[in-house]
């Protein structure tokens, strides 16, 4: 009966393994090599989110920054090495992303119950959706199997993650480099219902264009002068900024859009039409994003023997 018990539990692994080896992430991985795993990232993020309702949103961005840059492989947490410059200090993540230490915890904590198991990229992807359920939005399945990289790129973070200055065309050819449709760009921003963004991110929009609420300007203006303060914050989504919910897109039909690339998806574009349907039916919205993030998390992983499995998320085994 052992013999048997110990035959069905090695196809169970070997069956989770060859899925990852032939590039097919999926929601067993860890069933049966760490079945605690994902109770662990949740337990972890919902006491961060209590403790923080900011760093929600920031563990979403980091799943975000990561994907986009040579798939959603964990590079964006390596620290930088003598071999080379990391993600960390690449224009759009450079005194902005946040969450490492988040990340770390978890580490340590699922490395202590299954050591060498489960990729620094999988608990990147799994953070982000507990992130979203935590402060309200819906939840997926998120598909699992995805192994590090042992080398990150700083070119690669400056030049494929959009700029918050990006216009409509640019936005919609960058997702599309990334597999991702017009669809998933609209659903994808409306991440920026929670979190906060940098004075130096929206100064140009606030006190250069006109397609903005005057009152809206002014009252960003306060904590954002036309010089200096590069660093102070402003929430994304000023009704609800720590609620997952559809008011961005009512606050683009508003001209309330916080960066230029937000307000772009509601300027006479293509794209008019999708916010308008967002900011009328928050189920849609959540639908279609929830969607989008499994579409993003699909991103050219790294499965089977590629990459390793890391001990220590900042740095290659």
């Amino acid at each position: 009966m052992k013999t048997l018990v110990c035959i069905v539990v090695c196809v169970l692994c070997i069956s989770s393994i060859n899925n990852a080896a032939h590039g097919q992430l999926t929601s067993t991985f860890y069933n049966k090599v760490c079945p605690t795993a994902l109770s662990m990232v949740k337990a972890a993020v919902t006491k961060a989110v209590n403790n923080e309702k900011r760093m929600g949103a920031s563990l979403l961005r980091l799943h975000f920054h990561d994907c986009f840059v040579n798939g959603c492989d964990g590079s964006i947490l390596l620290d930088d090495n003598s071999t080379f410059t990391g993600e960390k200090s690449a224009g759009p993540n450079a005194n902005s992303v946040r969450g490492f230490d988040v990340i770390d915890t978890i580490k340590t904590q699922v490395e202590a119950a299954c050591t060498g198991v489960v990729s620094c990229a999988d608990i990147l992807a799994i953070a982000a959706r507990d992130s979203v359920v935590q402060l309200g939005g819906p939840t997926w399945t998120v598909l699992l199997g995805r192994r590090d990289s042992t080398t990150a790129s700083l070119s690669a973070a400056n030049n494929n993650i959009p700029s918050p200055a990006s216009n409509l065309s640019a936005l919609i050819s960058s997702f599309t480099a990334h597999g991702l449709s017009t669809k998933d760009l609209v659903a994808l921003s409306g991440g920026h219902t929670i979190g906060q963004a940098r004075c130096t991110t929206f100064r140009a929009r606030v006190y250069n264009e006109s397609n903005i609420d005057a009152s809206f300007a002014t009252s960003v203006k306060a904590n954002c002068p036309s010089a200096g303060g590069d660093n102070n914050l402003s929430p994304l989504d000023l009704a609800t900024p720590t609620t997952f919910d559809n008011k961005y897109y009512t606050d683009l039909r508003s001209q309330k859009g916080l960066l230029h690339s937000d307000q772009q998806l509601f300027s006479g574009g293509s794209t008019n039409s999708l916010v308008t349907t967002y900011s009328s039916n928050q189920n849609t919205f959540f639908t279609d994003f929830a969607a989008a993030m499994v579409k993003m998390g699909n991103i050219s992983p790294l499965t089977g023997t590629t990459g390793q499995i890391r001990k220590n998320c900042r740095k290659a085994n």
